[in-house]
């Protein structure tokens, strides 16, 4: 079982997230999990370069993991996101 506490933590301090939400879509056995990372480190990088960035940081987590999707956002796409 992976706790979310520690993935939002490697988060923030290994690419300077500044948002973090991290929803256990597994009911409650911490095998599946969604998230929406907000990092500055996102900027000029497309999808996939965020997606394998993130995937490095939490390579360990990862694996113990049934399905793991991300969602990623720079502080300024995020901001309009949330405002829609």
């Amino acid at each position: 079982m992976s706790d979310p506490t520690t993935i939002e933590a490697t988060l923030k301090s290994q690419l300077g997230a500044t948002h973090v939400e991290i929803l256990d879509q597994s009911g409650g056995c911490g095998q599946i999990f969604e998230a929406v990372i907000v990092s500055p480190e996102f900027a000029g990088k497309t999808t996939l370069m965020r997606h394998r960035l993130v995937n490095t940081k939490l390579k360990e987590e990862i694996n113990k993991l049934h399905a793991w999707t991300q969602k990623c956002y720079t502080p300024e796409e995020w901001s309009k996101q949330s405002s829609k």
